[in-house]
């Protein structure tokens, strides 16, 4: 069936771009010696939060995302995507599955989008792994796989049953973010208003998740919420897509105060490439660039990475893909879950930071900047495999 104009999450944000796809492109073979990436292609590369599949390609004339609400096809890996995967050298990322938003049960919806993913990885055992523990990461290094780490972006799926956290730790899900904007029964999202905090329920949830060793993520959460809930946890927390408030002032960005705290946990602050990092919404790569050097200012070396919130394979078709970006941008807004910043002209990724080579552009551009080979190597991967084993052992 057709998804509900009020079910916009993130990846149906970006899924709809399918509606405008354009034909296959493969980049070029180049030899070592041509290549400006070569130094860079064997680094351990985790994106804290992004996603799989070729936005260019149109699955289902009613879902245009592939990824509809309660009856959907089997999850495809398309040449296209399949090559870009391989040659972007991601090693592992961390999968939005289940309910963020919208109509349905959550419970429900996120299951069978768990079931979904679990056939994925038997579809395509040549292409991935499922990331359980830290060492999956490091094997997926080793097979030249991409790790699948399965997380919610909202507690939605939990209900007031304690037990469903169990439930889904068992079935491999290794990442939680409390809230998504809007205020749940757990806290206080980005664009709730109030800025209550973690409510009662929402420390009982902070402490299961700690006893069922799985990350507390408080990307989208409302600044109280995020500090009370860093302070309450007993493991380290993380945010694991964001930008710095002190740059660009939006909800959607955490203040230095939630940064140091969080890092001085021993957790991980994850930047995204996403609008709110440019005060005019037309986010560029100097701008992830800067928003990282902020965080490692104030977090630390050890502490910071990366959180795309996008695909590897990008959209090819710009112009058409900003007709369906201001519909959809509507139907967020109508539906109360967009966030200032967004807007129907906000690419929700930075045009010159995509595609197969946008890890390995960031890490050149790093270096550009003059951060050693040692940081960026932190900054790719490796302060979320410290931070994973930390809290999954």
């Amino acid at each position: 069936m057709p998804a509900s104009a009020a079910d916009f999450d993130r990846r149906r944000f970006l899924g709809l771009a399918a509606a405008v796809a354009s034909g296959v492109w493969f980049a070029p073979t180049l030899r070592a010696a041509e290549d400006p990436y070569a130094r860079w292609r064997n680094s351990l590369i985790v994106n804290a939060l992004g996603g799989i599949g070729n936005p260019n390609v149109r699955e289902d004339d009613d879902d245009p995302s592939g990824l509809g609400e309660s009856q959907r096809k089997r999850l495809r890996i398309d040449e296209r995507e399949r090559a870009d995967l391989r040659a972007s050298g991601l090693t592992a990322v961390n999968c939005t599955i289940g309910h963020v938003a919208g109509p349905g049960d959550p419970y429900a919806r996120t299951v069978s989008e768990i079931a979904q993913y679990e056939r994925l990885l038997q579809d395509y055992p040549d292409l991935f792994v499922k990331v359980l523990q830290a060492a999956d990461i490091e094997r997926a290094r080793r097979e030249r796989k991409v790790g699948l780490i399965y997380g919610f972006q909202n507690t939605s799926m939990i209900g007031d049953d304690l037990q469903r956290i169990d439930v889904f730790a068992d079935l491999g899900v290794r990442v939680i973010q409390l809230t998504y904007n809007p205020a749940n029964a757990v806290g206080d999202g980005a664009m709730a208003k109030d800025n209550r905090g973690l409510t009662p329920f929402g420390r009982e949830v902070v402490a299961r998740l700690n006893d069922c060793r799985l990350m507390v993520d408080l990307s989208h959460s409302g600044e109280k919420t995020c500090l009370d809930a860093a302070r309450a946890s007993k493991q380290p927390v993380s945010i694991n897509h964001t930008g710095c408030r002190a740059l660009v002032d939006l909800p959607r960005n955490k203040t230095d105060e939630e940064l140091k705290l969080v890092a001085g946990k021993g957790g991980f602050v994850g930047i995204y490439f996403m609008p709110f990092l440019n005060p005019n919404g037309a986010v560029t790569a100097d701008d992830v660039v800067a928003h990282i050097e902020h965080a490692v200012k104030v977090c630390g070396e050890d502490a910071v990475g990366f959180g795309s919130d996008g695909t590897t394979t990008q959209i090819d078709d710009l112009d058409a893909y900003r007709a369906v970006l201001a519909r959809v941008n509507e139907e967020r807004r109508k539906a109360g879950v967009a966030a200032p910043g967004e807007g129907p002209q906000t690419l929700p990724f930075a045009v010159d930071l995509r595609g197969a080579n946008q890890y390995l552009e960031l890490a050149v551009r790093l270096e550009k900047r003059g951060h050693g080979t040692a940081r960026i190597e932190k900054i790719l991967g490796g302060n979320f495999l410290r931070y994973a084993k930390a809290v999954w052992q």
